[in-house]
């Protein structure tokens, strides 16, 4: 069944609110303003209380419409369908101001606080690359012939695909090296494609030579991503960015590696120090190439605010995987003491190896693994008053109990990683039950093409003098 609406404003899940008959309706591949004809999505019975569909004609069109930079992942009735860029038929900019009305409305609507429109960061060299090439971690699933495919929306068909525009320069280069595109896999065989950023090459400035063929960035044409898989083999000949990545690259088939290593490598700076982690070939790493840059130096700007040159404090990090904010948070200010607490044993033993090869040992950092309500519940008195909290939860979010736990142990201040700005909102009025007002917001673009977004936020006590 098609109908025509008007679209009113942005929604959830990449989707914009429309209304026919009184009713919601929940469209993909929209944007505010637009006069759209769309397909309803089956089942789509009277008594349903709304509605959801997905754009098949665009008879008045938004400024910020762009032909999706990825066609395979746009509109079902262009050919599209494969998921993974709901935004691809959105401008940058555009791009930009749909994540910060969804943070900020989310914010008033679920966590009751006034705020101005939060501000939304593009990470350096997104632009150049024209919002593609950022992730460094892929997963695939063979089809029947055994070609690498991505499942098309709303169905079990599986869309064979010969490039990943997405993935980074270095993925694309560890992939073309290895023949994924050309097949050859057992049918049903999951495949993980897991490329650590190179950090002594600027992979932006060849993504610029090799990608860069829009006039406007704003206005992405089609024959940029047409080339891909020849761009491809360009990419896997650059003898500088083969040599970068080296052997730190995995390719896992159905959980067992196939090609390269077990354990990466990835490295962060903050301020004039750099880290290095061991981190799982299977396990979670920031998915953009450089989010493990931008994110904790934003972090550790946060908490010497809250510390004001405070010594010798008590830091929790909580969900704290293989220790990406840990170790900057362990070293930055003398005699730290912490806990930091992930539910997932692996992750832990990387963070513990990884504070051990800096010299910071279980004395100074007390790293469990479990879960976080769990764990807080029994806290030793010398680390049960912190002077912050950093957490990083899943998408789901803290959730009441530990923002609630969190609170009671009277931290100056938290500071709050937030993949899902729902999650956020929810856990902000937790807090703010609990005496914790946001004293500050800010997101970072760091899933170009797609809904989500990254948000970090800091929560202060009423009596916290800033």
């Amino acid at each position: 069944m098609q109908i025509t609406v008007r679209i009113e404003r942005y929604a959830d899940q990449g989707r914009c609110v429309a209304h026919s008959d009184g009713r919601v309706v929940f469209v993909r591949f929209a944007l505010p303003g637009e006069l759209v004809r769309i397909e309803l999505d089956e089942p789509h019975e009277r008594k349903d209380r709304f509605w959801t569909g997905e754009v098949v004609e665009v008879l008045e069109a938004s400024e910020l419409r762009v032909p999706p930079a990825w066609p395979l992942a746009g509109p079902l009735a262009d050919g599209g369908g494969v998921g993974g860029a709901d935004l691809v038929h959105v401008s940058l900019p555009g791009q930009l101001a749909w994540k910060s009305a969804t943070v900020t409305e989310q914010m008033r609507r679920l966590g009751h606080v006034e705020i101005p429109d939060v501000p939304v960061e593009r990470i350096a060299g997104d632009e150049e690359m024209q919002g593609l090439h950022w992730r460094t971690r892929i997963e695939l699933i063979a089809d029947e012939q055994g070609r690498p495919s991505m499942r098309r929306r709303g169905s079990h068909q599986r869309v064979p695909i010969d490039t990943m525009p997405l993935a980074s320069q270095a993925l694309l280069a560890v992939a073309q090296e290895h023949g994924i595109w050309d097949g050859g896999l057992e049918p049903d065989a999951h495949v993980r494609i897991a490329v650590p950023e190179p950090r002594d090459i600027d992979t932006a400035a060849d993504g610029t030579a090799l990608h860069n063929t829009a006039a406007d960035s704003t206005a992405v044409n089609n024959t940029a991503i047409q080339s891909t898989a020849a761009d491809n083999a360009d990419v896997a000949n650059d003898s500088a960015l083969r040599s970068a990545v080296g052997e730190n690259y995995a390719i896992l088939v159905d959980g067992k590696l196939a090609a390269g290593s077990d354990q990466l490598h990835e490295t962060t700076t903050v301020g004039a120090r750099t880290f290095h982690y061991r981190v799982s070939s299977a396990g979670f790493w920031q998915m953009h190439r450089r989010a493990p840059l931008v994110l904790p130096q934003h972090v550790m700007t946060l908490v010497n605010r809250v510390l004001q040159g405070r010594r010798s404090p008590v830091i929790w990090d909580l969900y704290s995987g293989s220790g990406l904010f840990t170790l900057p948070l362990a070293v930055h200010v003398p005699d730290t003491r912490m806990l930091s607490v992930e539910g997932a044993a692996q992750p832990v033993e990387n963070a513990r190896r990884n504070l051990g090869d800096i010299g910071i040992h279980a004395e100074q950092v007390k790293a469990l693994a479990g879960d976080v309500s769990a764990v807080l519940r029994h806290v030793s008195k010398s680390l049960a008053h912190p002077d912050v909290v950093v957490l990083d939860p899943p998408r789901a979010g803290a959730r009441k109990e530990v923002c609630r736990q969190i609170a009671a142990a009277h931290p100056a201040g938290i500071v709050y990683i937030a993949c899902d700005p729902a999650s956020l909102a929810r856990d902000t009025a937790t807090l703010a039950s609990q005496g914790y007002g946001l004293a500050d917001i800010h997101a970072f673009d760091i899933y170009p093409m797609t809904h989500h977004v990254e948000t970090v936020a800091l929560f202060t006590r009423k009596d916290f003098a800033r």
